[in-house]
């Protein structure tokens, strides 16, 4: 078994004409066993992007909190929230610097441009990305088929 499949999780987001969607599972696991059906795994960096992070829950954790501290950073130097292309590219940086012992988790990342244009990706547990220009929908698991 893959550690990425020891909590298991699964998310999708998909986008529409000037909106966005995105929904995860909140069951916690050790592998077959149930620890708790509220765990968050959809995080609000701001009102107009979400981040959603399938994998090992103690890494989501960490990853979420080191993310929001950069968010908190760069609205403090620029006194404007990220575009989700830039939060995407930040996840990617953070997650490709830590490539020799990485996070095992798979962001999903859904937002809205200053222009209403919709935004998703998603991300290997390296930061390379995917569906950043072509994807009407993305999936991210990490459950066993």
């Amino acid at each position: 078994m893959s550690i990425f499949e020891y909590n298991g999780s699964a998310l999708i987001a998909m986008v529409g004409k000037n909106c966005f969607a995105i929904a995860s599972d909140r069951r916690l696991g050790v592998q077959l066993q149930t620890v708790a059906t509220d765990f968050q795994r959809i995080h609000q960096i701001h009102d107009r992007l979400f981040l959603g992070l399938s994998g090992l829950g103690t890494d989501a954790q960490t990853l979420h909190q080191r993310l929001v501290f950069r968010h908190k950073l760069y609205q403090l130097r620029e006194e404007r929230d990220m575009k989700p292309e830039t939060f995407a590219s930040l996840v990617s940086s953070i997650l490709y610097e830590k490539r020799f012992g990485p996070y095992f988790c798979q962001p999903v990342i859904a937002g809205l441009s200053d222009e209403d244009r919709p935004f998703i990706c998603t991300m290997d547990s390296i930061g390379a990305k995917y569906g950043v220009f072509f994807a009407f929908y993305i999936v991210s698991k990490s459950i066993a088929s």
